[in-house]
């Protein structure tokens, strides 16, 4: 046997088992796909529904409007708590449940009757049943004239 068919019979035998594995890793991969990263979003969005415009300097009882977003990534379906404070006072308080990739934006108006600068909007989400541990949270400084 000639050298060159040796090594094209080698060559061959190569790329078989190349293919062959290659098969298996794809098969084993669709089969058993990796965990993703389980995460919440949670965010804020200005009344226009973009990340800016938000409304941080307003006049006595004058209301302010913003989005709540939370989009559940958890793998799972899960059961929040949101609570929204200004200045330690509970403004909102409610429990969100969302399905696996459900996505729930809030619409929600405040305002202060307070004038000051520097006033703390806190927006705090519990990932239900720790009703102690905050899971994620959001602030917004608004000053009130």
């Amino acid at each position: 046997m000639s050298d060159l068919k040796r090594f094209d019979k080698t060559l061959t035998t190569i790329l078989i088992v190349i293919l062959i594995i290659a098969v298996g890793a794809t098969i084993y991969i669709a089969v058993f796909p990796q965990q993703s990263e389980k995460f919440t979003e949670f965010y804020i969005l200005g009344p226009d529904g973009k990340a800016g415009n938000y409304p941080t300097n307003l006049t006595v009882n004058q209301t302010g409007n913003v989005i709540i977003g939370i989009v559940n990534h958890e793998a799972d379906d899960v059961t929040y708590r949101l609570v929204v404070q200004l200045n330690g006072n509970i403004l909102k308080n409610d429990t969100v449940y969302l399905k696996d990739k459900e996505k729930k934006e809030i619409p929600f108006t405040f305002s202060s009757s307070n004038p000051g600068q520097n006033q703390e909007l806190e927006f705090f989400l519990y990932k239900l049943p720790d009703n102690t541990n905050v899971y994620r949270s959001l602030h917004l400084m608004v000053n009130v004239s």
